[in-house]
């Protein structure tokens, strides 16, 4: 399905010359971007979701789209399920020597970097730069006399320790270290949680832009020296002001065609995740200040409305895909898996334009939707919204079930289940407990056919409600209310899914259509 314009649930480009923060409503968090050329491209977190480290391309800073993923599955067995809150964190993207690099570590096995030239087309397998753990948020910098360095920041929850930047020297391929590196920086006072580096050079000095303070309460700070090895001076460029925009949090510099600069940072949403900003940016003494500076303190304050960069150019409204028809042999890049994925989940050849996700054993012993590897996800992409999910259903064996989820910490999903009476639908609700997870069935109807059509409809404060038809005309609300809730790290996800928490069996739904739309 492509996107109307006059469908985007979120559109930033006000088409009078000026753009809306936030660019993305949607949890891209950590962004880094770069410019080669007259395009623009952008990278972030995506932790346990698969494919990961999603690659996102834009002609002028506010219209973007997702054109790739750097990693296909994480090679660790852990990663075969769920492990919520891991996985890819904070990456970097440097455009190098004719190719795109890209920088990321997972929290618990290390340093990795993959290559491309073109990142349309995809990434080289990953290189395991570095085997350790607790370092994070690297960034790799090659200087004007050909060495290169990585400049790192650290998890206490695997290492014991942070509020630490951390400088490498790298052998300029890429591939790995060349010394344990030595700290350059510690924020411990001044800039608590320092994290998130970014190292760039700039008449003279090296610069590094890292966020500080926490994610939610925190600041934008940057670091200059005239020796990569500091000492560093410090200054705020940033901070939330008397806005509403907290954080203001980690992100990338970049410059324009033209010669404006500009700095993409995320702001904390709770449910909606970390959702992405675009600031103006000025050169004062060689300091840049981020934002609107309304006190000439050299520290700015994040915009809502401003005007577009100059790029030379007027491009068209563009916004990452959410709908989808599935008349495509591959899934969309909207898509996401729980874990790494597998084949055997699902077909988009078994039935021409249908996805068909198989009714498999949830592979684990509590049989809690929760712990499902095979559930398939996309990022809200607006604060309020309308979802429907259309399909058929052909189970084999009872406890067959598939349905339409919002993913959290806290989660409720619609689904059709066949019980030991016949085919019903249940609104079901999932919550963390002592023993891990627990869920609760709300609401039961039986189901009068296979064929459903489940809705959620998602308003101001990621306030949700569900309802089911089976004509597409008339739908019956059901369940209560249900505030969705922030994941790991991670804003709440719209899914669907196909399961059978007791047994092994070969059913299936067939999926005609997943519709995301402005609520009415």
């Amino acid at each position: 399905m492509g996107n109307d314009i006059s469908d985007n649930v979120w559109q930033a480009d006000l088409q009078n010359g000026c753009y809306k923060n936030p660019i993305l409503f949607s949890d891209y968090s950590d962004p880094d971007v770069i410019r080669v050329c007259n395009d623009y491209y952008m990278v972030a977190s995506s932790f346990n979701y698969m494919p990961g480290l999603p690659v996102l391309y834009s002609k002028d800073l506010v219209n973007w789209k997702v054109i790739s993923y750097v990693v296909d599955k994480l090679p660790f067995p852990d990663y075969d399920r769920p492990e919520y809150g891991k996985g890819v964190w904070a990456p970097s993207i440097r455009f190098h020597d004719g190719k795109f690099w890209v920088f990321f570590a997972t929290p618990d096995e290390g340093i990795f970097m993959s290559v491309t030239t073109d990142p349309h087309k995809g990434w080289e397998p990953l290189t395991h730069v570095k085997k350790t753990k607790g370092w994070i948020d690297p960034c790799p910098f090659w200087d004007d006399d050909g060495n290169a360095y990585l400049v790192s920041a650290f998890a206490k929850s695997r290492i014991g320790f942070k509020s630490i930047l951390h400088l490498s020297r790298m052998k300029p391929d890429g591939t790995c270290l060349l010394d344990e590196g030595v700290h350059i920086f510690d924020g411990s006072v001044k800039h608590p949680t320092i994290e998130g580096p970014k190292m760039y050079k700039r008449n003279g000095y090296y610069y590094i832009f890292a966020p500080a303070g926490g994610v939610k309460t925190g600041w934008q700070t940057v670091l200059r020296s005239k020796n990569i090895y500091g000492p560093y001076e410090d200054r705020i460029v940033m901070h939330q002001g008397k806005t509403d925009i907290n954080g203001p949090h980690q992100g990338g510099w970049v410059d324009t065609q033209t010669g404006e600069h500009w700095f993409i940072h995320f702001q904390d949403r709770e449910a909606y995740g970390r959702i992405v900003h675009l600031q103006p940016m000025v050169w004062v003494d060689d300091w840049p200040v981020i934002g609107k500076d309304n006190d000439n303190s050299g520290t700015g304050e994040p915009v809502n409305v401003y005007k577009k960069p100059d790029v030379g150019a007027v491009f068209p409204v563009q916004v990452p895909e959410t709908s989808d028809d599935f008349d495509n042999n591959v899934l969309g890049l909207q898509w996401q898996w729980n874990a790494n994925p597998r084949e055997k989940w699902y077909s988009l050849r078994e039935r021409q334009g249908y996805l068909r996700l198989y009714t498999l054993n949830n592979s684990n012993e509590t049989g809690m939707l929760y712990y499902a590897p095979n559930i398939l996800t996309q990022l809200f992409q607006a604060p309020e919204f309308t979802a429907s999910a259309e399909l058929e259903f052909s189970p084999e064996k009872t406890g067959d079930r598939a349905g339409l989820v919002i993913l959290g910490d806290e989660y409720m999903y619609l689904a059709i289940e066949r019980s030991e009476e016949g085919n019903r639908i249940v609104c079901t609700y999932g919550s963390p407990s002592d023993d891990g997870y627990t869920e609760k069935v709300v609401a039961s109807h039986t189901a009068e056919t296979g064929k459903v059509i489940f809705r959620v409809d998602v308003r101001k404060e990621a306030v949700c409600s569900f309802s089911y038809s089976f004509d597409g005309e008339n739908f019956a609300k059901i369940g209560d209310e249900f505030k969705a809730t922030p994941g790991r790290w991670v804003g709440a996800r719209l899914g669907i899914f196909a399961m059978n928490p007791y047994a092994d069996s070969a059913g299936f739904a067939d999926f005609d259509s997943v519709t995301v739309s402005k609520i009415k």
